[in-house]
């Protein structure tokens, strides 16, 4: 047998056709991260099925990487925030840095404006007289933490400091030894009193010495029932894969010892753009306490973004234990406080995530909406009581204060489904398919000649002036005064129609088998010739003075038109329908 010919064929793609060129970028000048030896690793097979403790550090880590760092009033700004939504430990500032952070943590102390149940964290580096300042700041404190840390990467220990091993060692252990004897010797009984350790930059320091520094630090602190150590470990440049920083978690979390006293905190930066992924994985593999800012402000490229962890959290049915609710309130804040703009693409907050411009995207959210409603209603349920499950909608948009109208917005790439939507939504009008295709050709046509978007606003004015002209617009040949009709005993269905046609008064009748195909034998006294392709209706609320809506598809004088009338009357209504059309074929 022989092969088909390939005459006239197109070539297939394949790994031989596409073909990446190497470039001229010094790729030579940078290595490659290390990976763990952890084979039997496990986990990959964890799930997240509770909130980690969270750790709040706008007020020092977002705040001393802004170009304008905040001021005593936006600082007090951001800490009531985030009260507000329930974060219980916050790490406030680096007080022996200035006065300025050293008074605001004053403020709040002697303001009371610390609630029982929030701890404050403070930072310092290692030296005597920055750790005296830094618990002085706290004095009066009901619940404070005291951070402490030092730099334990080789680049830091070659370049930085210039010194070994030991003498890195030494400067965490004194450095703890100091924080518990100022903090005995200024701090009174009314602080409940926490420690703090970072060796930095973990994702640089190598794992042995990493664990070295650790314990020597636990061994002057010595954690025990009812004494906690916080063991900070840093991503402060983001230098790996996920799954790597999940097997430097899991190696440390095995290898600690008194394992079962230690908070293992996580802090990661967003250098390659994974963070999200780094913290969740590290919760995976041992961590008990993320450390971040909301909407990942930070350093270069941002601290890991708490709003994006504590959404993913909520999108997966596990409560977060902080209230997002408000999303638009919180973004605010933020932006005040920061004085820097969320991007309109942020995760769950920015003001395009609940928003698709593609036709295919509204056509398929529109179905989710109105299946969900039906499956709540056959259930005898709401659907806040059911599961959700919208097309592209990961959650529902009112459960963070944001209003369905702002789901599909309308551009020259939008289809029927966003127009259909937005007519349905705010206007209770259920076009059927061919109309939704009719109008929607409509909408493009005018956001293809204009350009931009279309608000829903500006699509309903497009809409009656296509189809239901109004007194401030009074377009068309045929305008419908009153209509009577009767029933012969035949079946046969007799109209008389007041109308005004051309401008004059006129008196139309006509016979049929229904008030439609009777007023189509009274249009053709004017010279219309139209014939009935397609009806519906429904109406547009409940109650003895509901409206109704009737959609007419015509056939008039060979041309295919959709028309609508809307009355409390619905044979008025289906009158006035087939008026819409015969009008829109004279326009």
């Amino acid at each position: 047998m022989t092969s088909p010919s390939r005459v006239g064929r197109p070539t297939p793609i394949t790994a031989a056709t596409v073909r990446q060129r190497p470039t001229a970028m010094p790729v030579h000048k940078y290595g490659r991260y290390e990976a763990v030896d952890i084979p039997d690793r496990t986990w990959p097979d964890n799930r997240i099925t509770k909130a980690p403790r969270w750790l709040s550090t706008d007020l020092r880590d977002g705040n001393q990487a802004l170009i304008d760092p905040m001021s005593p009033a936006r600082k007090r700004e951001m800490f009531d925030l985030l009260v507000r939504m329930g974060y219980k430990e916050i790490e406030i500032g680096f007080p022996a840095s200035g006065q300025t952070d050293f008074d605001f943590v004053r403020s709040i102390i002697e303001g009371d404006a610390i609630p029982e149940d929030v701890t404050i964290s403070v930072l310092t580096q290692a030296r005597e007289e920055l750790i005296e300042r830094t618990v002085e700041s706290l004095r009066g404190a009901p619940r404070a933490t005291v951070h402490l840390y030092n730099a334990t990467a080789p680049v830091f220990r070659r370049v930085v400091f210039r010194g070994s091993r030991d003498q890195v060692k030494a400067i965490a252990v004194d450095g703890t030894r100091l924080v518990m004897e100022y903090a005995d010797k200024i701090l009174g009984d009314e602080t409940v009193f926490g420690y703090q350790y970072s060796p930095e930059i973990f994702t640089d320091t190598e794992l042995d010495f990493a664990l070295e520094v650790c314990e020597g630090v636990m061994d002057v602190w010595q954690p025990e029932e009812g004494r906690e150590i916080i063991l900070n470990l840093p991503a402060t440049v983001e230098r790996s894969t996920p799954s790597t920083h999940a097997d430097r978690f899991e190696w440390m979390s095995r290898h600690l010892s008194r394992r079962e006293h230690v908070c293992l905190s996580v802090h990661p930066h967003n250098d390659r753009g994974t963070a999200v992924a780094a913290a969740e994985l590290a919760i995976m593999a041992g961590a008990d306490r993320i450390e971040g800012c909301l909407f990942g402000q930070g350093e270069r490229t941002g601290n890991v973004d708490l709003v994006t962890l504590g959404m993913n959290l909520f999108s997966q049915g596990v409560d977060p234990q902080i209230d997002f609710s408000q999303i638009d309130e919180i973004r605010r804040t933020a932006e005040y406080c920061n004085q820097m703009e969320i991007h309109p693409r942020h995760p769950y907050a920015g003001d395009l995530v609940y928003t698709s411009f593609s036709g295919s995207h509204q056509d398929a959210i529109k179905k989710g909406f109105e299946a969900m409603e039906a499956t709540a209603t056959a259930a005898g349920r709401t659907v806040d009581d059911i599961e959700w499950a919208v097309p592209y909608l990961p959650i529902d948009p009112k459960d963070v204060g944001r209003s369905y109208e702002a789901v599909i917005r309308v551009n020259s790439q939008s289809g029927k489904g966003g127009v259909a939507y937005v007519l349905k939504n705010g206007h209770k009008l259920d076009l059927p398919r061919r109309m939704q295709i009719e109008f929607s050709k409509i909408i493009q046509a005018k956001t293809d000649s204009e350009g931009g978007e279309v608000t829903p606003a500006q699509i309903w004015s497009v809409f009656q002036d296509e189809y239901l002209p109004t007194s401030d617009n009074p377009w068309g040949r045929i305008a419908l005064r009153s209509a009577v009709s009767s029933t012969s005993s035949d079946g046969t269905d007799q109209l008389t129609v007041e109308a005004v046609v051309d401008g004059v008064a006129t008196t139309l009748s006509g016979t049929g088998n229904g008030p439609i195909s009777a007023f189509f034998d009274a249009l053709a006294e004017t010279g219309v010739d139209a014939r009935l392709l397609d009806y519906s209706e429904h109406t547009l609320s409940e109650g003895a003075s509901a409206q109704a809506a009737s959609y007419i598809e015509c056939a008039i004088d060979g041309r295919v038109m959709w028309g609508i009338g809307i009355d409390p009357n619905t044979t008025r209504a289906s009158l006035q329908a087939v008026v819409s059309a015969v009008n829109r074929a004279a326009r």
